[in-house]
């Protein structure tokens, strides 16, 4: 059961419907899509924990789907960032129509290969997109796009996650944008030892509410 101010959306597009959950604190003051990483959605714990987080800085969240169930079981859509970020930019537009948030400026949050999705949708479709956050991301994944990501952008990295943090340096590297790499002492890929989770989620809501506010 979700909490009181988190509702269940759907975001359409012909015969395509992706399930979402939408938080919105009382009190708004921009709004965070969620770009889950492979095998994860709208579920997903460690983003349901950022996204609570964020609400608390009066932060909208948009946790999606990307991917109908069937997709979901296809591992070739799984791994399409390009499809992946097609999805994130119809979320963008969902929100852009929608009353309660079409005045709010926009940020990503994307995790492994979510993080690749979200910054090449910030490349795609600049407009109102105010910051990119990628947790334990594949922004390597988006390589040919990161010279045009404008919007300021943060990557986390845990500190014993090393191939990853090798491909954050290479894109962090290829970022033209504002931009800065935080490495999470003792963190793995997921962010799963005590306290680590809490410290992205920290990062991430300093980030955002610095460029959405």
């Amino acid at each position: 059961m979700l909490p009181q101010h988190e509702h269940a959306v759907q975001v359409t597009k012909e015969t395509l419907v992706l399930e979402g959950i939408l938080g919105l604190p009382p009190v708004s003051r921009g709004v965070i899509i969620f770009a889950h990483g492979s095998g994860s959605g709208r579920f997903s714990p460690r983003n349901n924990f950022v996204a609570r987080r964020l609400q608390q800085d009066g932060l909208a969240t948009v946790l999606l789907d990307l991917l109908t169930g069937d997709e979901a079981d296809d591992r070739r859509k799984v791994f399409d960032i390009d499809l992946l970020a097609d999805r994130l930019l119809l979320a963008k537009d969902w929100l852009g129509a929608n009353s309660r948030t079409k005045n709010l400026g926009i940020g990503y949050f994307g995790a492994s290969t979510g993080a690749g999705a979200a910054l090449q949708a910030a490349a795609r479709d600049p407009s109102n997109i105010k910051s990119v956050v990628s947790r334990g991301g594949r922004p390597d994944l988006a390589e040919s796009y990161l010279p045009s990501v404008i919007a300021p952008t943060l990557l986390i990295v845990g500190g014993r996650d090393e191939p990853v943090i090798e491909m954050n340096q290479a894109a962090y590297d290829l970022l033209a944008c504002e931009k800065k790499l935080v490495i999470v002492p003792g963190a793995t890929h997921l962010f799963e030892e005590p306290g680590t989770l809490e410290q992205v989620a920290e990062h991430a809501g300093r980030w955002f509410v610095r460029y959405l506010i």
